[in-house]
């Protein structure tokens, strides 16, 4: 019977000391070719929050990627963006690994529209929604081998805002920038800030959403302060349309331009400066108009207009 009593007490003992062994973190299997939806804890928001990859099959591990990270539009989603027609398969062309982050949710505006406002639920939706993105960054940077010195950013609409934005916010990561029928809030003299950043900017010039106007006065200053750019404005252009045709000239103007002094791949993102006044307006109504995303989609995207 003492031997029994010994045995369980030892075996009891054993469980204990495995309880408090900390747990195994298996890293996730590998997906490759396809939009592969993930999720991290946003500790800042208190919540788990979704982002979409897609990593070019055939990815070896050592070797270094070029990175694309994609904000998506108003009402839309890290999964829409990234299923726009072709975008996946210039990807995989093109050998890029795509990360599109969600921005806190689907009217975060990247921070664009201020940090924090009385309005806003929650009130610092701005902050919170930038911080996803760069938050999305680092992970992706520290889980994949990406090149620190092709690392480019694009969006469309509201996420053409978050482009000029971001882009301006932390010139020293960006390799490139890529905003389509951007809707911002911004005055093309932030422009300053990134006179070295290589930018291709897309734009229709019917577009009822987010007026060509806009656009041109981007172009203009791009102009005005020699900078490497393109602008591409597309006759009879809706808010739409443009985003998708000019994928490819979106990554050919990419495969051009590397960064020059870029941070090692690993290595965590600069901190912004303190900014962001509280917003004056609210943000406008979504439209209706949307593309047609790969069949992996399935919300329509639906898009705000820069009065």
């Amino acid at each position: 019977m003492k031997f029994v009593v010994a045995t369980i007490t030892i075996l009891l003992g054993l469980q204990s000391l495995r309880a408090d062994e900390p747990a195994k973190t298996e890293k996730p299997e590998l997906i490759t070719g396809k939009i592969w939806m993930r999720s991290y804890d946003f500790k800042e928001a208190e919540k788990e929050m979704e982002y979409a990859l897609y990593i070019p099959e055939g990815y070896d591990a050592k070797k270094s990627y070029p990175l694309m990270v994609a904000l998506h539009g108003l009402n839309s989603n890290p999964r829409q963006i990234l299923g726009y027609p072709g975008f996946t398969t210039l990807a995989q062309k093109y050998g890029y690994i795509l990360a599109a982050p969600f921005g806190y949710n689907k009217k975060g505006w990247y921070g664009g529209r201020g940090q924090t406002s009385r309005r806003w639920d929650p009130t610092n939706l701005g902050e919170l929604s930038e911080k996803d993105v760069m938050n999305v960054l680092q992970l992706v940077r520290d889980e994949f081998n990406v090149d620190s010195k092709r690392i480019y950013l694009m969006g469309h609409s509201m996420g053409g805002g978050g482009t000029w934005h971001i882009g301006t916010k932390f010139p020293d990561i960006w390799a490139g920038l890529a905003p389509i029928a951007p809707a911002t809030f911004l005055s093309p003299d932030n422009l300053k800030k990134i006179e070295s950043t290589p930018v291709i900017l897309v734009q229709g010039d019917k577009d009822r959403l987010v007026p060509v106007q806009a656009a041109r006065r981007w172009a203009s200053k791009m102009e005005e302060l020699e900078m490497t750019h393109e602008y591409i404005e597309v006759k009879d252009g809706n808010h739409i349309v443009p985003a998708i045709t000019q994928l490819p000239a979106i990554f050919e103007f990419f495969a051009k331009h590397t960064k020059k002094d870029a941070p090692k791949t690993g290595e965590e993102s600069p901190k912004p400066d303190k900014e962001s006044p509280e917003p004056d307006k609210e943000s406008p109504e979504p439209a209706k108009e949307s593309p047609e995303p790969d069949k992996e989609s399935s919300e329509s995207a639906k898009e705000s207009p820069r009065n």
